[in-house]
């Protein structure tokens, strides 16, 4: 047996674990990168190098067709944001008709799309573990020392290295692939795991992270993604379902309404 088909059996055993066992394997995902990048920080800064100049600093940066490419993914998270909120609305306002879709599909993309890039990676890791983004750090012409993954410090206020926000709104893209039939995912997974690594090298090349802060922010996303699937598809209570989302919401499209209607009387008298 030679050693690329040994590979290529190693990896497909890996990927039907992963299949079997998502949330453990995101976890043991999370586990190894941050064990490999805290022994190994200079891979780390030897990434960043690549893309840095003494002359220009992180010439990506200036590169008008990669500003727009950043500028794709928050687009593209917008509109499905937008889609999934007008579900919602759509019902709220028309309480008696059934809904466009399954009320936890739009559901399930607004709580994990505020969950993860809204409150964990960026409310709670980037606002307060104070990594210095690269172009910070001294080795790259800035003033604060490179701080290693998970360390708390006090280098940047806000807004800060770890973990990448647009390589987790990158990611969470992946979140659609959940929702697809079977034979549709790997026509959803494909192009979205590219964009998520091009807008998330884009980041690295851009000296705004870390190769760390990146692949860190894909497993944190991935593993709020799958506990929510978990809750709402797998082992869902009852009164998540969709017949319980649609009872809840077309109660509170009635209150709506008369709520409008009394203040509509109010407005004429």
């Amino acid at each position: 047996m030679t050693a690329a088909s040994s590979f290529s059996r190693y990896l497909k055993s890996l990927w039907r674990f992963a299949g079997r066992y998502p949330l453990t394997a995101c976890l043991i995902y999370i586990a190894v990168i941050s064990a490999f990048f805290l022994v190994f920080p200079g891979v780390d800064i030897a990434v960043s190098r690549a893309f840095w100049s003494p002359e220009t600093g992180f010439p990506a940066a200036q590169s008008d067709f990669l500003v727009r490419l950043r500028h794709l993914g928050p687009h593209l998270v917008r509109l499905i944001a937008i889609a999934a909120g007008a579900v919602i609305l759509v019902k709220l306002a028309w309480p008696d008709r059934p809904p466009l879709l399954p009320l936890r599909v739009p559901l399930f993309l607004l709580s994990t799309l505020a969950l993860a890039p809204g409150i964990v990676v960026n409310a709670v890791l980037k606002d307060n573990w104070g990594r210095p983004r690269p172009r910070m750090v001294e080795i790259f012409g800035g003033d604060a020392p490179y701080v290693p993954v998970w360390h708390i410090a006090d280098y940047c206020e806000k807004n800060c290295s770890f973990v990448s926000g647009e390589a987790s709104s990158g990611i969470w893209l992946v979140s659609l692939a959940f929702l697809v039939p079977a034979a549709w995912r790997k026509a959803v997974v494909v192009p979205t795991l590219a964009l998520a690594f091009a807008l998330s090298l884009n980041r690295v090349a851009f000296g705004g992270h870390f190769l760390s802060d990146t692949m860190l922010s894909w497993g944190i996303t991935l593993l709020v993604i799958l506990l929510i699937h978990r809750l709402l598809f797998v082992h869902c209570p009852r009164w998540l379902g969709d017949e319980a989302l649609d009872r809840a919401l077309t109660r509170a499209g009635h209150r709506l309404r008369r709520f409008a209607a009394q203040l509509a009387d109010r407005v004429k008298a």
